[in-house]
């Protein structure tokens, strides 16, 4: 009967006394299936012979410095896919849901919904059977009042304040700009975001400066996190080399970045690393298109452009009469290429692993979308969790040293001759392998960065 239920607005304040949370705003969704809860640093263990999962979650919306530590039984693991797309392994906890005089179990997923305007959403099997939805309201159950939360929380673990870090990057509303400035507030580092485009330099052998916008002069900073853009490469890197001189610690070198964009060099770097890639061919003239494709064993086979990205500017040529057009047109324009065998066995699958600081803390497989060969997420390949051998954490980590990267996203392929690796990002991007994994990426990036500093 209705007069039973409890009526909700669509947006509520609810509370679960078994996690430790006073209160934390939801989102009340009955269009979503399952209830979701904003989750960091997840690991599942084993508490009484039975399977727990803790996390840190941070309960007021755009406030990183309130953390709550939580830990819940374990139901399940299970394959969500995300309203933007990707395929993400969640784990799901069961606990007691308090709603104004009302309280049940509920079952929810554990994400990061850092990008959400929620750090909770409720949806219908939460619901189902106890509650009706006003879609027109919202706080039918009461709001809590600045102070009221302020007392709520304040035995709440406050994020000490730390280091001075600026993201030196283009967009700030990109994904994983946005994720590494909270992570950095989460851990209690004062974070800004510096425009590249509104940096400029003053060279001078007593008093070396950058300035910003308006004229402000960027100085004690303790870190930098270059975020650069292959476009603006040229200045990003002279900008990081401007901060190193001014001994600004940066998380990825400026002489690292630079060399990691030259597809040709880094492939030289690699292999004079003992490092496995797809046999590879480098011509200048058009006159060798014959022997270049013969070098590589025959088509298929890729032509790549030197100065692509994210799966731009590479094209798979089917047969000899296709490559043969591919690289003389791109010739024609003066355009710097790779030619490089094509391993059909892939099927259209990479794995991207996430290296920072010399470690492995992520890995994903990237699934190229029907009828395409790149696996890129951008061009609408999904990711999936997968484990990686020992044998491809030990080249992703000997690539990113030998690139001299502290943070590099190495992207491997599975061949019948063994993983050959295909390329090293100086700024890869956290959206698809945090998506998929649940792992607070971003937070690796900032306890790095700790790690040079001596901090715990």
């Amino acid at each position: 009967m209705s007069e039973n239920k409890v009526i909700l607005g669509s947006e509520e304040w609810c509370t679960f006394p078994e996690l430790g949370i006073p209160t934390i705003k939801a989102r009340v969704d009955s269009g979503a299936k399952t209830s979701a809860l904003h989750a960091v640093n997840i690991a599942p263990f084993i508490k009484d012979d039975t399977n727990w999962v803790k996390f840190d979650i941070n309960p007021i919306q755009n406030n990183n410095k309130t953390v709550i530590h939580c830990e819940a039984p374990l139901v399940d693991k299970r394959i969500v896919k995300s309203s933007s797309g990707f395929r993400e392994q969640r784990y799901v906890i069961q606990t007691m849901l308090e709603i104004g005089d009302s309280k049940w179990p509920i079952e929810m997923t554990l994400t990061n919904r850092d990008s959400m305007g929620f750090r909770m959403l409720l949806g219908r099997e939460a619901m189902s059977g106890r509650v009706l939805v006003d879609p027109e309201k919202k706080y039918l159950i009461g709001e809590p009042n600045p102070e009221t939360l302020k007392d709520l929380y304040k035995n709440a673990e406050k994020a000490s304040t730390g280091l001075r870090i600026g993201v030196l990057a283009s967009n700030p509303e990109l994904y994983s700009n946005k994720r590494i400035m909270e992570a950095g507030e989460m851990r209690g580092h004062e974070m800004h975001f510096l425009n590249i485009k509104e940096c400029y330099m003053k060279l001078d052998a007593q008093t070396p400066e950058i300035h910003y916008r308006g004229g402000i002069i960027l100085n004690q900073f303790d870190a930098i996190i270059p975020r650069i853009r292959p476009s603006i490469t040229f200045y990003g890197c002279a900008l990081t080399r401007q901060f190193e001189a001014l001994k600004v610690y940066s998380l990825n070198s400026a002489n690292a970045i630079t060399q990691s964009r030259d597809k040709l060099f880094s492939l030289q770097l690699l292999l004079n690393s003992g490092i496995g890639i797809p046999t590879t061919g480098f011509a200048n003239s058009p006159l060798d298109t014959n022997d270049l494709i013969k070098m590589v064993g025959g088509s298929p086979l890729i032509v790549k452009l030197l100065e692509g990205t994210q799966g731009k500017g590479v094209v798979l040529a089917e047969t000899k009469k296709a490559a043969e057009s591919v690289i003389n047109a791109f010739k024609s324009v003066n355009a710097n290429i790779l030619v490089q065998e094509f391993i059909k066995e892939a099927n259209g699958k990479d794995l991207r692993l996430f290296v920072i600081d010399g470690k492995v803390v992520a890995t994903i497989q990237r699934e190229a979308m029907p009828g395409e060969f790149r696996a890129n997420i951008h061009l609408g390949g999904t990711a999936s969790i997968i484990k990686a051998t020992p044998e491809e954490k030990k080249i992703a980590i000997k690539a990113a040293k030998a690139m001299d990267l502290k943070v590099a996203g190495v992207d491997i392929i599975r061949s019948s001759k063994g993983p050959l690796l295909l390329e090293v990002n100086s700024s890869p991007g956290l959206e698809g392998i945090e998506g998929a994994t649940n792992k607070d990426i971003a937070g690796e990036m900032i306890k790095a960065i700790e790690k040079n500093f001596k901090i715990r």
